[in-house]
Formats: C-alpha cells, structure tokens, sequence
C-alpha cells in the first residue's frame, strides 16, 4: 500500500430503497449526494442495485442502458457537486441477461461501470457474470470495487492486490443472518492484505430480504473502525490518510 499524504473522504449511503421505484430511489440518491458533498466527500458509494432494489426477476425490465436518463442525471450530480459517485444497477450489455453493475459517475462527466464477476447462487438464472475488474484513482489512492459476493471469492482480493490496490471497496447488499459471516471475510481481508476495507449496505426489505445494515470500515489490522447502526438511515464518512481512517456519521 502506498504511503498516502493526502486525506481521501469517502461515504457509504445507508439508505432505504423502493424495490422496482427507480424513479423514487434516484431521488434518494440525490437528496444524499447533496448532503454527502456539503460535508466535503470526496467519493459517494451506494449498495448493490440500489437504484432498483435486488428484484432478481425484474432484472431484464428494470435494466438500464448505459445511456439511460438516470444515469446522464447522476452524472450530472457528480459533476454539479464535484463529486464522485458509485450506485448499484442491473445494466443491459448486448446479450441475453443483464450484469448486475455499478455506475461510476466522475465530477468530470465521464461514466465507468464495473459488473459484478461472481454472482451468488441463483443470480445466474436472471443476470450474467461479468469479466473484468474496475478500479478507481482518486487523490493519489488506487481503489478496487467489489459488489457482494465478489468479495467472498478469493480471486478477486488477490487480483486487487497483485493490481496494488490501496482500498478495497464492498457494495453489497448482506442480510441479517448473513452479517457475521461476511463481517468476518472483509475483516480478514483488511488484517492479511494490509488494507483499508469498506462496506455499503442497505438497510430495510428488498427482494424480500431482511437486510442488515451496519455500514463499516476496517483498518489495516482488521479492527473496525467505524460501524453504523442496523436501521439508521445515514453517510458513514470514513477519511482516509496513509491508511489510518477516522470515521463519523451524518444522519440523513
């Protein structure tokens, strides 16, 4: 991990969603850009499908394209607010079944997108997987994007660390039974590969799962820095400097 002299602020939006209201769940998206930014956040990250919830069999008809209007006013928001921004779509890609994706909006305009590369069982029957890694380079800080069940494949922390990757970021969506389990992965994976680790979770129902919340930071030696309440509705700030981390909650 590079020594890092420059203070990197990042959020993760613990926000409730509306399963299939895309429209509604944009307008959220917006409300906590605005704030995220008049609190000087650097970059902005949302759960997995936080735009249309984990609605696994409305994949297809919620699908975005890449073009799409909420997308051109998202990135909008990331360039009015100069601010960088992460959220969670299913996106169509040219075939059959679309990715379960993130959508990188920069305060430059410009789009990225990542598709998640190892699906959980039964994602398969609705979304494809996909193939390549995406990273992001902000301040100086190489950070590597990962969505849920990424991050529980080995594969992928190796690749992000071969990448040299300073942080590693987790958009998921994690239930409440299940919160343990993957507390315990990222914690690992912050304590092995000397890394800064966060999670974006959701809070509330979607796809008919209990989610968990608990946003989270780990530091390098594994120790969890910041965690957020189960139903608080909130930015979890975290700062990041030569890899040590501060965090703070604003409540939204």
């Amino acid at each position: 991990m590079i020594m890092n002299s420059n203070t990197l602020s990042i959020a993760l939006a613990q926000t409730p969603i509306v399963d299939g209201d895309i429209e509604a769940n944009l307008k959220q998206h917006i409300r906590a850009i605005k704030q995220a930014a008049q609190q000087g956040v650097d970059l902005l990250i949302f759960p997995e499908l936080s735009l249309s919830g984990y609605v696994l069999p409305r994949a297809e008809e919620l699908a975005l394209d890449t073009k799409h209007s909420v997308l051109r006013e998202l990135s909008e928001q990331a360039v009015v607010n100069q601010i960088s921004i992460i959220a969670g779509c299913f996106l169509l890609n040219g075939t059959a079944k679309p990715t379960i994706s993130a959508v990188i909006c920069n305060p430059t305009g410009e789009l990225g997108f990542y598709a998640k590369q190892y699906l959980h069982s039964g994602e398969e029957q609705y979304c494809k997987a996909g193939q390549h890694n995406h990273y992001l380079r902000l301040k100086g800080y190489k950070l590597a994007l990962a969505i849920c069940a990424d991050f529980a494949n080995p594969q992928h922390i190796h690749d992000a660390v071969e990448d040299e990757s300073d942080i590693y970021l987790a958009s998921a969506l994690i239930s409440t039974s299940g919160y343990a389990a993957d507390a315990d992965i990222l914690a690992n994976i912050a304590t092995m590969y000397r890394l800064p680790v966060l999670l974006c979770n959701h809070i509330g129902q979607t796809g008919g799962w209990q989610t968990a919340g608990k946003s989270a930071a780990w530091d390098t030696d594994g120790n969890m820095a910041l965690a957020v309440e189960d139903d608080q509705s909130c930015l979890a700030i975290l700062e990041i400097t030569a890899g040590q981390l501060r965090g703070r909650v604003h409540l939204l």
